[in-house]
């Protein structure tokens, strides 16, 4: 595997980005938004959460440019703002949920 240099702002807008992601409400937001358009307060409705914290968290979202956000009429529609968080998602989830691990590719003592 090649090795990633990054300069030390690089990894900390990373780091940031990731913690945006730790956040399991803003998390189960992203994943809302995974495979579909929807409007905000959908977004509300299916998480149970109020529309204030939803717009907060989105606000935060878009920001990062996980989400993106398109207005139609009255209603705003959010979905993923384009395929890299999507699949670093679902590589994760088929990472934690879907594959059996048996430890079998776990590093033996002594190799890096």
């Amino acid at each position: 595997m090649q090795d990633v240099e990054l300069y030390p702002d690089q990894t900390a807008q990373l780091a940031e980005t990731f913690g945006l992601l730790a956040d399991p409400t803003r998390l189960s937001i992203v994943m809302v938004c995974m495979e579909r358009e929807i409007p905000a307060g959908d977004i509300a409705d299916k998480l149970g959460l109020s529309a204030s914290l939803v717009s907060h968290h989105l606000r935060l979202l878009r920001a990062a440019r996980m989400l993106r956000a398109e207005r139609r009429g009255k209603q705003v529609f959010y979905s993923m703002a384009d395929a890299c968080v999507h699949d670093v998602l679902k590589i994760m989830i088929d990472h934690l949920f879907v594959h059996e691990h048996d430890g079998s590719d776990e590093s033996q003592e002594g190799e890096t």
